[in-house]
């Protein structure tokens, strides 16, 4: 069935126009220039074809066989345009090969090349996409053999994403140093190539690619080139200007002033064609783009203005905000003041009946006061919240500091007193358990009798009224301290004993 098409293709074709292949048993002369196509089973393109080629007698061999890749016995013709405008019309040539005929699918024809561009093709029906060009030079030896320089751009109104509002307009140039341009050509999206005379407006919605090329005197033919790009409806005009904003930021004083730098941050929205610029003006100069945050550390008041342009060139009434910048504080490297008073009830050897109260106080004219600490005795640093009550009967130092803001340190400093008991019974209705039971919780540790006819539960006088809960527990700390000294506690149960009162709700 496929030889008996084949014939028929044949037969038709020889009726129609003549062609002067001569089969390769004949072994005809062949020109010294030899051009080669080949085709397989593809019916959308040739398997093979020659781009360019010199002027004059030229061997053309057209095959399509097994050997190129003929499987099915599917036959191909090469034909060449006699009738679209822009190409060369002098080869008449119209080969049916089909790996069948007589030939094996292998042909040859002698033409006569000249200057210029061939277009060839397949006639068979549905075999319309396997075309192709053959540029053709001057085969003068020296003559022009570059192909020209080709390019496109594309102008036009555009949105925020890139894309042309209604419109565009593709701009082809091509130069060429040696013979110069003969001809342009360009096609839209496809269609078919035609002279290129002056700029190419594309209006249809969508996505398009156009491309071009040139051709110099000599016959050279430059690559296709192409420029891509997508044009869209233009939507509402859009008449509202952008919104724009300024924050200032920076260390400022009591006044509100900036203390040694402000910075300024602009912003803006728009909601038709978007934000284009912003600008701005620093103290009367003149308008300038706005891309970074604006510094400012010249001491002295300041006045920034400020406006923004959206796409569609509508601009913002002008903004003001002013300011003043003032130049940082001298660095603070002088400590605060610190003093102590001891108040209370005192014999007439000075020393303090019952207790004593200790008052620490501290002044600084920088940057003023950060802290307050105090020590009693042996006991560590501990922050001074208020005066401190000291009600444990023998000799005492309490020690004291301050820190200001900027991280200055006093020089430690202490006051030194004596608590006695009152009266020659230190405690006439001595607390007498066996053990230190603070609000009820057991220490376990031996309610002894310190030397004055008062036992610990006496000294620790759970009872007694206490500014807070932390003030209490800081007597207990003190007064355990000072046993410590005198060897009727250890520091084991010194430890129990704070703890107890640590857990307990005195004072509180």
């Amino acid at each position: 069935m496929t030889r008996r098409l084949t014939a028929a293709l044949a037969a038709l074709l020889l009726t129609v126009i003549p062609w002067t292949a001569t089969p390769a048993s004949a072994a005809p002369r062949v020109a010294e220039q030899v051009l080669t196509w080949t085709a397989d089973d593809s019916i959308t393109r040739y398997k093979s074809a020659p781009a360019q080629a010199v002027a004059g007698a030229t061997t053309i061999i057209w095959e399509n066989s097994a050997a190129t890749g003929n499987t099915t016995g599917m036959p191909h013709t090469l034909t060449f345009d006699t009738s679209t405008e822009g190409y060369n019309h002098d080869v008449t040539i119209n080969i049916l090969a089909s790996p069948f005929d007589a030939n094996d699918g292998r042909h040859q024809a002698t033409v006569n090349l000249t200057p210029g561009r061939y277009r060839y093709f397949c006639s068979i029906p549905g075999h319309s996409s396997m075309v192709g060009e053959l540029v053709v030079t001057d085969g003068g030896g020296g003559g022009d053999t570059t192909p020209p320089t080709v390019a496109g751009a594309v102008a036009g109104e555009r949105d925020q994403d890139g894309n042309y509002l209604a419109a565009a307009t593709v701009t082809v140039t091509a130069t060429d140093a040696d013979s110069g341009i003969e001809t342009i050509e360009y096609q839209v999206d496809d269609t078919s190539f035609q002279p290129y005379t002056q700029p190419v407006e594309v209006t249809a919605v969508g996505d398009h690619s156009v491309q071009f090329r040139a051709t110099d005197q000599a016959g050279n033919t430059s690559a296709v080139g192409s420029v891509s790009f997508r044009i869209v409806e233009p939507g509402e005009e859009d008449t509202t200007a952008p919104v724009a904003t300024a924050t200032l930021a920076g260390d400022r004083d009591g006044d509100g002033n900036y203390i040694g730098t402000a910075t300024a941050t602009l912003a803006a929205t728009d909601t038709g064609s978007g934000v284009a610029t912003i600008e701005y003006s620093l103290d009367g100069a003149a308008f300038t783009a706005y891309t970074n945050p604006i510094v400012v550390n010249a001491a002295g008041m300041h006045m920034l203005h400020y406006r923004a342009t959206d796409v569609a060139g509508n601009t913002s009434a002008e903004q003001m905000e002013h300011f003043t910048v003032v130049p940082p504080a001298a660095e603070d490297t002088t400590p605060p003041a610190a003093s102590a008073t001891v108040t209370g009830e005192r014999d007439s050897d000075g020393a303090y009946v019952g207790g004593a109260t200790v008052t620490v106080t501290a002044t600084d004219a920088d940057s003023g006061v950060a802290s307050i600490e105090y020590a009693l005795d042996s006991g560590g640093w501990t922050a001074y919240g208020g005066p401190v009550s000291v009600r444990t009967v023998g000799a005492h130092t309490l020690r004291y500091r301050a820190t200001d803001t900027a991280g200055n340190v006093s020089t430690e400093q202490s006051t030194t007193f004596t608590v006695v008991a009152d009266g020659t019974d230190g405690c006439a209705d001595s607390d007498t358990r066996a053990t230190v039971i603070i609000d009820g919780d057991d220490t376990g540790v031996a309610n002894v009798d310190t030397g004055d006819g008062c036992t610990i539960n006496d000294l620790i006088d759970e009872h007694a009224d206490y500014p807070g809960h932390a003030d209490f527990v800081r007597h207990v700390e003190a007064v355990t301290a000072v046993l410590v000294t005198g060897g009727t506690l250890n520091r084991r149960q010194q430890g129990a004993i704070v703890r107890a009162a640590a857990r307990s709700d005195v004072g509180a």
